[in-house]
């Protein structure tokens, strides 16, 4: 009986209190003000949803296109290591005399601007000791072999300015990527003024010496590695804006796996490295035989020069056996490396990229045995050169698998 009393009262007073609002509603004043209150309230929602949308750029699709670009730009790169090891094992480097940004873009035309180029060429150590039988026909092979490194050089830092200025004003990078894609063009334009650098030390007369003129091993080793440099910067970035990190819990192990890739991606460098003080020096061919060097394991003029430091960087014996070492000592980490992740729980790309890392490092190791036993033919030899950027991209890879979530 009460509850029945209570839900009377109750449907009553709604009743009332729902006609009293449609009749306050029909005020003209309370009506216009609850369509501009409703107005304004649509338009600030729409502003709010349009505002994300306007300031979305960067997002995942523009650093998906960011990242193939920073990958091709990485194998031209390759391209350009590629062939200037060719151009060292022809001996074409200081065909070229001259350096010039716009004008040896056009190589010489007629017969006159041929025999130009040639006489030029005379006038220096390498056609004096080396190629003073040399004819026209063999200089024009080394000097399009020349010309070709640097117009690849040139292709190269197109790639790299041109999409610059484009994704940047499209508004594609954040503001750190900013400031790593202008380090990168930076570093292009150093590479290409350190190549030069390094041609003029194979063209000066040195009259105290009677040795093969040759550029310095410094010098090569330098524009070797900033080219290292630019390339592993260049698939770092890359990789990273094409691959999401996985999703890995943070345990002991994982982090000493994670030093464990780091020191055993500089080793891979540091004797990608050395190797251009094998090709500076022609170390390549002082002891043809593996695993000895001659009849002994360690020879007897490793440190023949004085000062000790010296052998290190300008003795043959000593480059090419600092080279065997790092070598051995990068694939017995790398090794290490695969056996230990063995026993991990690790997402499926990240065990395929140390798989792949292991297979790389014995295939470059036996390039190298072949090369050196069969005195170091160029094909074999440019091929072993190329199998150390393979070599350094694998690894690269695996870092950048196992790299931690961003926070």
């Amino acid at each position: 009986m009460l509850l029945s009393s209570l839900r009377t009262t109750v449907f009553c007073g709604c009743r009332s209190s729902a006609k009293g609002f449609q009749h306050s509603s029909r005020s003209p004043q309370l009506r216009q003000w609850l369509v501009k209150r409703g107005q304004s309230t649509v338009t600030a929602e729409a502003g709010a949803s349009s505002t994300p949308a306007a300031a979305a750029v960067p997002n995942a699709a523009t650093n998906r296109i960011v990242g193939r670009w920073l990958l091709g730009c990485s194998g031209l790169v390759v391209g350009a290591i590629v062939l200037g090891g060719v151009t060292r094992l022809t001996e074409s480097g200081l065909s070229m005399v001259d350096w010039h940004l716009v004008r040896e873009m056009k190589p010489p035309q007629t017969q006159a601007e041929w025999e130009a180029e040639f006489s030029k060429y005379q006038q220096f150590p390498e056609f004096k000791i080396m190629n003073h039988d040399m004819t026209l026909p063999e200089f024009k092979f080394i000097f399009f072999m020349e010309w070709g490194h640097r117009m690849w050089g040139r292709l190269v830092g197109l790639a790299y300015i041109l999409p610059t200025i484009y994704f940047w004003r499209k508004g594609y990078f954040t503001r750190s990527m900013k400031g790593k894609v202008l380090g990168l063009c930076g570093f292009v334009f150093f590479q290409g003024l350190l190549g030069w650098y390094m041609v003029k030390s194979g063209l000066e007369e040195k009259p105290e010496s009677y040795d093969v003129p040759r550029v310095s091993q410094y010098r090569l080793s330098a524009h070797l590695g900033s080219a290292l440099l630019l390339y592993c910067a260049s698939l770092w970035t890359g990789l990273t804006l094409m691959l999401p990190a996985h999703k890995m819990a943070e345990t002991k192990r994982l982090m000493q796996l994670r030093r464990f890739a780091k020191g055993t991606g500089g080793l891979v460098f540091l004797t990608a490295l050395s190797g251009a003080f094998v090709a500076g020096l022609d170390a390549g061919l002082v002891y043809n035989s593996f695993p000895k060097m001659g009849e002994r394991w360690i020879p007897d003029d490793l440190l023949a020069f004085s000062p000790t430091l010296k052998n290190f960087f300008e003795n043959p014996t000593t480059v090419q056996f600092d080279h065997r070492i790092l070598a051995i000592s990068s694939l017995t980490a790398i090794t290490g490396l695969y056996m230990f992740s063995r026993r991990m729980m690790l997402p499926r790309r990240a065990k395929i990229a140390i798989s792949l890392l292991a297979a790389m490092a014995y295939g470059q190791v036996a390039l190298g045995i072949s090369t050196l036993l069969l005195y170091v033919p160029t094909p074999l030899a440019a091929t072993h050169q190329s199998g150390s950027v393979a070599l350094l991209s694998l690894a690269i890879w695996v870092l950048a698998e196992l790299r931690k979530m961003p926070k």
